[in-house]
């Protein structure tokens, strides 16, 4: 009866990871408790360029945390560094703290504790960027299964987007770095703000297709 319960839900297109409470992602094991975000392997590449650019026994900063997944793999890869993540989803704050993260619950960087402001090295962000128009092109079952705030980005997916560019510098050192995830054009879209905002040394990186899927930018 379980076995044929579970293949039931997996057939309605319920998230793998939902049904079996875990996902790999970049050879951790995370734990992930249904209605949370489950972490895609594209989010792998940010999280190579945050962890080279984190010191070893640095401190991080994960916005939009869902699993933990990314917080986690970072703390993996610098043990020693202090890894602190924010959710505006109580859910996922709980599971990011059962897959042992610093956690806190909070709209983007409202939960990141006051004694971390001017001292972070690295921001990293994998906030909703989804153009609002653009949500029905999404899979069937991210649309029946996944709340919709997971994915919208406002009008041309930047809303969320621009105000990590301009809150972080709040807790970024001058020479720290700010990593976000994105789609389309939305890297021409911000680099004008980040500039503005006064980072420097602004790059791009795009996926197996060429497809830009990241914005780095380090802060004067």
């Amino acid at each position: 009866m379980l076995l044929a319960s579970l293949a039931e839900r997996r057939m309605n297109g319920e998230p793998i990871a939902w049904i079996t409470g875990r996902a790999e992602f970049g050879g951790l094991s995370v734990h992930v408790e249904p209605g949370v975000y489950v972490p895609r392997w594209q989010s792998l590449t940010l999280v190579g360029r945050a962890a080279a650019r984190l010191p070893d026994r640095g401190t991080g900063i994960d916005l939009c945390t869902g699993s933990g997944a990314i917080a986690a793999a970072l703390r993996a890869g610098h043990p020693a560094a202090r890894i602190v993540a924010t959710d505006s989803d109580g859910r996922a704050v709980a599971c990011a703290r059962a897959n042992g993260v610093e956690a806190y619950q909070g709209d983007l960087f409202a939960g990141v504790p006051a004694s971390l402001r001017g001292r972070a090295d690295v921001v990293v962000a994998v906030v909703p960027y989804v153009p609002t128009a653009e949500l029905r092109m999404l899979p069937r079952d991210t649309l029946h299964f996944e709340e919709t705030s997971h994915y919208d980005g406002g009008p041309d997916g930047t809303d969320l987007l621009r105000r990590v560019v301009t809150e972080a510098p709040r807790f970024l050192r001058s020479g720290g770095a700010l990593l976000l995830e994105l789609g389309g054009e939305q890297a021409d879209a911000l680099r004008p703000v980040l500039e503005e905002v006064g980072y420097r040394a602004v790059q791009t990186w795009s996926d197996t297709d060429g497809d830009i899927r990241g914005v780095e930018a380090i802060l004067r």
